[in-house]
């Protein structure tokens, strides 16, 4: 088992490399699973009815979502937890507090354990893409697996934007960054 990516040299029309082809990681599109499919999947694992499992899939579901509204950091079986959070603003005269420094609002997912070790340890296959297309080279991860862990903030939100509630959640590194220079870049195709 390994996950796919695709580096794909693009041209950066803004920012420090501006009028320059490099080489963009991103991820293979994975297609989206239906919960249908889920549901079968789920069901056949388990040895109930479909029924069964769809039922207390819509269940677990909506407890999730009512206790995580209610501000509990809610157990997701054999990925983590999930909760919700904020970033706010914060201001230093408590007569200054209000609803309007709320930045954000989030769905923070804190991974378990044995799920960020499983991520660890599966290979990263990358195949390179020339501006025209066409496959110019494939290379398999040997890198030592860090696993990004979320930002740890306070709960009082010290910094000006800062998150109330711990754990912000992954980053949005990476991606199909065409302008700027953050991002995964392979400054060219024959390294890795």
């Amino acid at each position: 088992m390994s996950l796919k990516v695709k580096a794909k040299e693009r041209e950066f029309k803004v920012g420090k490399y501006a009028g320059t082809y490099r080489y963009v990681m991103l991820p293979e599109l994975y297609s989206q699973l239906v919960p249908e499919k889920v549901i079968r999947e789920a069901a056949l694992r388990s040895g109930v009815s479909q029924g069964v499992m769809q039922a207390c899939w819509d269940a677990a579901g909506e407890v999730i979502k009512a206790w995580a509204t209610e501000g509990h950091s809610v157990a997701l079986p054999g990925l983590g937890t999930m909760r919700f959070g904020l970033s706010a603003t914060s201001v230093a005269d408590v007569n200054d507090v209000k609803a309007s420094l709320i930045t954000t609002r989030r769905i923070i997912f804190t991974p378990a354990t044995d799920l960020k070790q499983e991520l660890k340890e599966t290979a990263v296959v990358i195949t390179c893409y020339d501006r025209n297309g066409n496959e110019v080279k494939r290379v398999t991860s040997t890198d030592d697996g860090t696993i990004e862990e979320p930002d740890n903030t306070t709960e009082t939100g010290e910094n000006d934007g800062g998150s109330t509630g711990g754990n912000t959640g992954g980053s949005t590194q990476g991606g199909d960054n065409q302008g700027g220079d953050s991002g995964s870049i392979i400054d060219g195709v024959d390294e890795g």
